[in-house]
Parts: C-alpha cells; structure tokens; sequence
C-alpha cells in the first residue's frame, strides 16, 4: 500500500492548495471585475489543478487494485502450495535452498535476493515494483545489479541457470 507521505500524496496535496488558492483567487477577481483575460488564466490554472488531482487519484486507486490482486494471487498460491504432494513440496524447499546458497554466492544483498525469487517466480517488474511499494525504476536497477553480480544477460539467462539442467 502506498505511504500517506508517498511523494505522490505529497503532490496530490500540493495540487489541492493551488487549486484552492487559484480557486479563492478567482472568486476575489469575480467580485472585483477583473478582466476576462485574467478570469481564464486563474481558471485555467485552477482546471489543470483539479484535472491533475482526479488523474492521479484515479492512479492510485488502479494501483491499488492491482496490488489488492497481486496480493490475492499470492495468497491464492499459498494455498494451492500447501495441498501439493511432499515430494513436490521437498523439491522446492531444495530448489530454494539452491538457489538461497547461490544467490549468497553472487553476493547478493538481501533486497537483491528477494527480487532475484520473484524474478523467478514470474513477476513482472511492475508487479514486484508493486508489492515492494517501490518504483519501478529501481526494481529495473536492482535487477540489473543481480544479473552484472551473476555474470548473466538478462532475465532469461537467469531464470534459465536455475532450471536448466533439471528440466
């Protein structure tokens, strides 16, 4: 979920008092008989404001969606995970015990290495931007950071050193 002091609530917030203060503006040049010329700006300024506060809130709410989702999904797995028979669920304990010990190998910190399972998991960086509550910008340089570490190209290669040899 997103932070009440999340930079994006921040300028949702900063939007509201210009459009209070263009919307308070406008009303004092009404009653003073400002010229036309004027009224629109302080309009304009004052339609931009709240165009872009009902924008953004309409971001956060789809946001908040997806993450609702994401999460839902998530649990959804959990669940299914459980009713898996031993053997399966023995074989991904040492998958993750594998891939644990590798990841510790590549020196991965501990934020690289919970992005490096959900990577591998299927997740899409938007996805893991998401359930992080972080940008996605900085999920993309800590993916980056994890292949250079791995000496590996990208995603794919990724993904393929683990199951390579299994499948």
């Amino acid at each position: 979920m997103l932070n009440r002091l999340s930079p994006d609530y921040l300028i949702i917030v900063f939007l509201a008092l210009v459009a209070l203060a263009s919307g308070a503006d406008l009303i004092a040049d009404l009653r003073h008989g400002a010229n036309d010329s004027h009224l629109i700006q302080e309009g304009l300024i004052l339609g931009i404001a709240l165009a872009a506060i009902t924008w953004m809130l309409v971001a956060l709410r789809r946001q908040s969606t997806e993450l609702t989702a994401l999460h839902d999904e998530l649990k959804t797995i959990r669940v299914s995970a459980s009713a898996q028979p031993e053997e399966v669920i023995e074989a991904k304990r040492r998958l993750a015990e594998v891939v644990t010990n590798q990841f510790e190998t590549w020196s991965l910190s501990k934020s690289e290495s919970e992005i490096g399972f959900m990577l591998l998991k299927g997740y899409s960086l938007k996805e893991i931007a998401q359930l992080r509550g972080t940008a996605e910008k900085t999920i993309r340089q800590q993916a980056s950071a994890i292949y250079r570490k791995a000496g590996l190209t990208g995603r794919h290669s990724f993904s393929a050193w683990f199951i390579e040899d299994i499948l």
